[in-house]
Parts: structure tokens; sequence; C-alpha cells
């Protein structure tokens, strides 16, 4: 019998290691749950506004449980604001109709039949007396809006522009504009004409942004926002919900503006007012707990901003718009119209702060915020 042993029967090489079992759909979701939880604490403890936001830590802080991002925002609103304060703002068409833009929720654009006449450009006189009557109703910001795209070649009209700000600066309000698309050079004139804050929003987010409007690029509404920047005009820019996008988006539109260079001064929250004969006449209306859960977020991510309700509130009861208010929203718009929305009076706004125990905000006033106490 042969003892010849035969090399390439036998190896030394150990077998591989059998592979590690597979790990649970449920511990890896349990994970993802601490972690998120994890940020939303962080955040929820903040003491100074940051612009460092990650999609992840929006949507960790979005996706939340209503109730505790409401609370936690709450808790947030009165580190950083006086909670009883909500500024009072009224919006006058200062030119209505007659806009090139393909905004599929806007009432103004030539492109839809809506039934809405386009009209030339308000007097300056005619303006400042509605500023007054603003006034006189309590109303301190005074925001005026034109429907165009831009303002190229129209000089006249930004010279009335100006005279309408600085009639309304006189009067001891503070003046916002929307005018469309601005360069640097118009900002600054603006700007020496005693402009507050200019409204510019960006609607949705990026990737959304295509299925609402077409003629204008959301790098071109980021671009104006700079411009207004850089002449050192307050920012006013925000987002419309309902028209057709889903929860990631707001998530979007939220680190948009997050992560701007600067946060913007104040942030509007629109749901969206179905005009028929647009095509987003027929949309559904938004569900108020998204309006909530965005109001709430924004004030974590946006720690010292002003939050403002704005179209979509005639909507609303009394009570869901106090739910806004405990979770951090401290404006809102008042007065005859909104542009070309309904919109909720003086009167009726004056008896729900008395019922709620809310007050107005001042001019150029908002309290400063009280020193942080944030538990250990």
């Amino acid at each position: 019998m042969s003892t010849v042993v035969d090399n390439n029967s036998i190896t030394n090489t150990p077998s591989p290691p059998p592979p590690a079992p597979a790990r649970a759909p449920a511990s890896v979701e349990a994970d993802r749950e601490a972690n998120a939880r994890e940020i939303f604490k962080k955040a929820a403890a903040a003491t100074a506004p940051r612009n460092n936001w990650t999609k992840e830590e929006i949507a960790a802080i979005y996706y939340q449980p209503l109730m505790e991002l409401a609370y936690q925002a709450s808790t947030l609103h009165r580190r950083f604001h006086d909670p009883k304060e909500v500024q009072l703002c009224t919006l006058m068409n200062i030119k209505t109709g007659g806009c090139s833009e393909d905004c599929s929720y806007c009432a103004q654009s030539t492109r839809y039949q809506t039934g809405l006449k386009a009209q030339r450009m308000e007097p300056v006189e005619a303006v400042l007396e509605q500023a007054r009557a603003a006034k006189e109703n309590g109303s301190t910001r005074f925001c005026m809006g034109a429907a165009w795209r831009d303002m190229r070649g129209r000089k006249n009209a930004l010279k009335n522009v100006k005279a309408m700000v600085s009639g309304v600066r006189e009067l001891g309000m503070e003046a916002c504009v929307t005018l469309g698309m601005i360069d640097g050079a118009q900002a600054q004139e603006l700007k020496e004409a005693g402009l507050t804050a200019y409204n510019h929003n960006v609607d949705t987010s990026r990737e959304f942004y295509p299925s609402v409007i077409s003629t204008r690029t959301y790098d071109e509404r980021l671009q104006t926002l700079s411009h207004v920047r850089d002449a050192g005009i307050n920012v006013c820019s925000g987002g419309i919900l309902g028209l057709g996008e889903k929860s990631q988006d707001h998530v979007g539109l939220l680190h948009t503006v997050s992560t701007l260079p600067k946060h913007p001064e104040s942030f509007p929250v629109n749901a969206l007012v179905p005009i028929p004969g647009t095509p987003m006449g027929n949309n559904k209306p938004l569900e108020f707990s998204s309006m909530l859960r965005v109001i709430a977020t924004a004030r974590i991510a946006l720690p010292d901003t002003i939050i403002r309700i704005a179209a979509g509130r005639k909507t609303m009861s009394e009570e869901k718009q106090a739910l806004c208010f405990m979770a951090g929203a401290n404006a809102i718009f008042t007065g005859e119209k909104m542009l070309t929305t309904e919109c909720n009076g003086w009167d009726e706004d004056g008896r729900m702060f008395d019922r709620w125990g809310l007050a107005p905000m001042k001019s150029f006033d908002k309290s400063p915020r009280p020193a942080p106490e944030v538990e250990a």
C-alpha cells in the first residue's frame, strides 16, 4: 500500500466563516428611529440659529410624532420670541394681473382664463391711503405686491414703488414689496428708499419646482434673494403647500431656506387657494396636519425667524390658528383682501387676539428673546 499523500487533496486554508445573520428589519428601523430622536433632541435644545442643516436632520424633525413636534417647537419658540406677540401685516395688490409667468397656482397669469382683469399700477397716493387705513386698524407692516416677472425696463414703475415705500415708512410702518426678480442695483435703490423687507418665495422643493413653473428657475429665485440680502434688506421667503407635492418636498423647502447664508427674516407659509381656470384649480384642500407640521419644523430649523400664516388662513378655524401660534407662528396677513383672495378682517382678528391672549407686535420692535433656558 502506498503511503504517499496527494498534496493536491489537502489544503491548509481554513474554511470560510459562515455568513453573519442578516439584521432583522426591526433592528434597523429601531436604530433609525433612535438616531432621528437624537437629532430632534439636539435641534429642540438650540440656543442660536444654524445654517448647516442636512436634509436628513430636517426630515428627522419633520417626521416626529406631531404632538411632540408641536410641543418642542412651542418650547423653543418661547426661547427666542415673546409667545404673545403676533405681527399684523396687510398686503395690497398695487399692480393686478397681466403677468407673463406660468405659475400653475396663480390667478394673475395671462396664460390662464381666471376672469381676472389686468389693471394698471395703482397711483402712489391711493396706495398710501390704504396704508394709512391699515395702520389705523393695527397693522404694523404694509406689503405691496405687483404681478410682474421682473423689473427690467420699469424705471418709472420703480420710481413710484420707491415713493410708496418712503411714504409707508413715514407712517411709522414697516414696508415690504414683492415685484418679481430684481437685480443688485434695483435692490440697492429699494434699500435707499427705506424698504424693510423683500418677499420672493421659493414656493416648494427644488425637485418639485419644475412641476409648478417653467418660466423662472429655482436658481433665479435664489439669485434674487442674494441681491436682496447683499443690499441689506430683510429677506421674506417661504412656500406654498397643497400644490400636489409630497411630504419630502416640505422637507426640501425647509432645507432650502434653513441653509441660506442668513435665515430669512420672515417665512410665510401659504396653503393653496385653488383658483378656477388655473392648472391647480381642482387641487384637493391641504390637510391641516401638514400645515402644522411645516410650521413646527420651521420654528425649530429657523428659531429666530418670524413665521407668517399667509394664504389659506381664511379656511382655518380659530382653534387651528391657535395651534399654529402655539407651534411657533407669530405673524399673519390681515385686512380686506390678500392680493386676489379673501383675507381675515381686522375686527375678526382683534376678537381672536382678545380670546387667546395675543398682542400685536410693534413695528421694528420684535421683543428681545429672553435668556436661553435649556434643561440639562
